[in-house]
């Protein structure tokens, strides 16, 4: 991780027999079908803080669909997936969450959409049929592929999942930590970094085998086993 250390603008990953492409925007492209896989948008989270009383900054639900937009401009996908959680709670439906919402969803109104529910969906409330998302249970297969919030086990098949907002804490020689989000591969299992902004972290429990992408710097890189702290 040091000097002439250099990252990738993208990673294609051989997944469930197909190709995946990891973004550094926090998202995956399925390259056979072009769909735009994310998870954990956690849109409304700081206007939920708000009504209830703790003092945060506004703004992130907007940056979030800005960010979203850039993405979808760049990959131009056939479909966009969410992987749960694409509202945080029930204040997400205040009129200001919701016009943004509308707004960005009209500037993509041919783009398909399904949300598979996600733990803070089902609090939260399905959005409003005006946005046109379909929303599926987990586990959501195509192709051989299961769509899940949840990472968890499927037999004979690959999942692809969100909720834990996976991250790795990285140690320097002043005993300082870095902690960055990150993909995280096991067999059969490939879970994604939180999109959301204001979601925080969990730092993963990497087994033998897993191989660790992380985000920084608006690229990715790989992250050796012996990189991690324990």
């Amino acid at each position: 991780m040091r000097g002439r250390t250099r990252f990738a603008e993208r990673l294609d990953l051989d997944f469930g027999g197909t190709t995946w492409r990891a973004l550094p925007q926090l998202a995956a492209l399925w390259l056979p079908p072009r769909w735009l896989v994310v998870a954990d948008l956690h849109f409304g989270k700081a206007a939920t803080f708000r009504a209830r009383g703790v003092p945060v900054p506004g703004g992130t639900t907007e940056a979030g669909l800005a960010r979203l937009t850039a993405l979808i401009e760049q990959t131009r996908p056939r479909r966009l997936v969410f992987l749960g959680d694409l509202l945080h709670a029930r204040e997400a439906h205040g009129a200001g969450t919701m016009q943004q919402l509308a707004r960005w969803r009209a500037q993509h109104a041919a783009l398909p959409m399904t949300l598979v529910e996600g733990n803070h969906d089902r609090h939260a409330g399905a959005p409003p049929p005006a946005l046109s998302i379909d929303v599926v249970d987990e586990p959501w297969t195509m192709q051989g592929i299961a769509f899940c919030h949840h990472p968890q086990r499927i037999a004979n098949t690959a999942v692809v999942a969100g909720h834990l907002h996976p991250c790795v804490r990285l140690h320097g020689a002043a005993n300082d930590t870095l902690r960055l989000p990150c993909f995280w591969q096991r067999v059969d299992l490939l879970t994604l970094p939180a999109f959301g902004e204001f979601t925080g972290g969990a730092p993963i429990q990497r087994e033998r085998g897993d191989r660790v992408f992380a985000v920084a710097d608006a690229g990715l890189i790989e992250i050796p086993a012996a990189a991690l702290t324990v």
